[in-house]
């Protein structure tokens, strides 16, 4: 690893201050909240938008699938520049290219427009790894754990909490408003950042990896558009199977020039080693099991009683049974931090995957009242929680604090990819298993319990895969980080929860 300039002169790695003022954590993780708000932000009104758009349903589904692509894109992207140029000035600038996206969405009634609006709005994902750098920057040690867990946890809590209130909006103004409010949480999260998140000095050596970028840009719509569109051009197609093939030899290629790149977009040496593969690996199993309920809990309840299985609830309602499921999330980043303090994120990822796997194996029965839903969102946004507040401390343990936000937005799209890959399965999954009442197709019980037994079977290996992960105890002494291999070694050997250059920890 590379030691930065700052680093250089002052001869270790610049530690963090415990005098930071205190709204650096609550307005990162707001911007990270507000950021999220775009995944979920057309749920309510997605089975109108082929009316609402004049396009039929096919072409309707690009508005949510051009948001996937771009946050996918722009999470390794942004979170390597920020490395380069300033975690703060690109966290600023992917709020910006946000706000800009909503008003664009909120002026029209285009579908191509509209697209083109959503990807802005996608664009805005690489906050997420931009506001874990910027906490492992300026945080003291006993302030970070927690504060880690709050803004990796903040793409659920955003996507819970979006729900009821896009579905309150939708129900009762013109679905357009949905737009200008984004915008106006924009607004206010650069506003709040500019006021109280500070440019943190540390650099990363080297310049951008333009070639890089666009490779793995067009790797990752390649492999995402057959992913999130198999469904409607059939899993067999020449379309889709060209598309995955394509993908596969791109990203082959991609690799093979990021090794022999001087200052690659992504150290693909960090990311083989074993700690960063697993958890990364993980990540993906995590995102899986998180969308499952997204998907099926709001079409459970608002299915008419006449089904016999469905709830027959309102679409407000809906998203109200569905939102502890960010708000559970939320809350249990401080329990992540006492359990990881004590027993490293290792075991307080295990934790939060059991109890997922126990959420999702016991709502195969408590699906007949909406209670009962509310009581599967707690269960799940408590496990789910816990492996995402565990999985920044993972990875930020182990790789050089300049490559933070490119780490942690490589991070960020696996667990992209594993919530692409759940909404592909599990709507085909859905779609084999639906049942006709009249003239319409609607969801089956049968789906929506194979749905979780597949969100269960998926964290299950996720377990298996962190059971691998080298364990980590607490050390009562520094690791000092050196240039060469040495500064590699040491990075790899700090404990998650230490401050860049601070306390660090060894693997067992």
């Amino acid at each position: 690893m590379h030691r930065t300039r700052d680093a250089q002169q002052s001869g270790g790695l610049p530690r963090p201050s415990g005098d930071r003022p205190g709204p650096v954590v609550p307005v990162l993780a707001f911007a990270g909240i507000t950021v999220a708000v775009m995944q979920t932000l057309l749920v309510p009104v997605i089975k109108d938008l082929p009316v609402l758009l004049d396009t039929d349903p096919a072409d309707a589904t690009w508005v949510m699938t051009a948001t996937l692509l771009a946050g996918a894109v722009a999470t390794p992207i942004m979170g390597r520049l920020g490395d380069l140029y300033g975690k703060r000035r690109m966290l600023l600038l992917s709020l910006a290219v946000m706000v800009v996206g909503s008003l664009v969405c909120a002026s029209t009634d285009e579908l191509v427009v509209m697209i083109a609006g959503r990807a802005l709005q996608g664009f805005a994902m690489g906050a997420i790894p931009l506001g874990i750098g910027i906490m492992r920057d300026e945080l003291p040690r006993e302030r970070l754990g927690s504060a880690m867990a709050l803004m990796s946890s903040s793409i659920g809590v955003g996507g819970g909490l979006a729900l009821p209130a896009a579905a309150l909006v939708a129900q009762h103004t013109d679905w357009h408003a949905l737009f200008l409010g984004s915008a106006g949480l924009g607004a206010v999260a650069m506003a709040l950042t500019l006021a109280f998140v500070p440019e943190p000095p540390l650099r990363a050596p080297g310049r951008f990896d333009h070639v890089g970028a666009l490779g793995l840009s067009a790797g990752l719509v390649l492999l995402l558009l057959p992913v999130t569109k198999g469904g409607d051009w059939g899993w067999t197609s020449p379309t889709t199977l060209g598309l995955l093939a394509a993908s596969l030899a791109l990203l082959v290629l991609w690799g093979l020039f990021e090794l022999r790149a001087p200052a690659p977009l992504v150290d693909l040496r960090t990311t083989a080693r074993r700690e960063v593969l697993l958890t990364n690996l993980a990540s993906i199993m995590v995102g899986v099991a998180f969308y499952a309920v997204s998907l099926v809990l709001p079409q459970l309840l608002q299915l008419p009683a006449s089904t016999g299985y469905g709830l027959g609830q309102s679409m407000v309602v809906a998203g109200l049974c569905v939102a502890p499921l960010g708000l559970t999330m939320m809350f249990v980043a401080p329990l992540y931090a006492r359990i990881s303090a004590r027993r490293g994120p290792k075991v307080s990822l295990l934790i939060g995957m059991a109890v997922i796997a126990a959420g999702y194996l016991a709502g195969l029965g408590l699906m007949n009242a909406a209670w009962q839903t509310v009581l599967i969102a707690v269960v799940l946004g408590a496990g789910i929680g816990l492996a995402y507040s565990s999985l920044p401390a993972l990875i930020t343990g182990a790789v050089d604090p300049s490559e933070t936000g490119a780490a942690n937005g490589l991070n960020t799209l696996m667990r992209s990819l594993g919530t692409s890959v759940s909404s592909a399965v599990i709507g085909m999954v859905l779609a084999d298993t639906s049942v006709r009442a009249g003239s319409v197709e609607l969801p089956s019980m049968e789906g929506f319990r194979i749905s979780f037994l597949i969100a269960a079977g998926a964290v299950l290996v996720g377990m298996v895969l962190a059971a691998f992960l080298p364990a980590h105890r607490p050390s009562a002494h520094p690791v000092p980080l050196a240039s060469g291999t040495d500064g590699a070694a040491a990075s790899a050997g700090a404990s998650p929860l230490a401050p860049a250059g601070g306390t660090g920890a060894r693997p067992r």
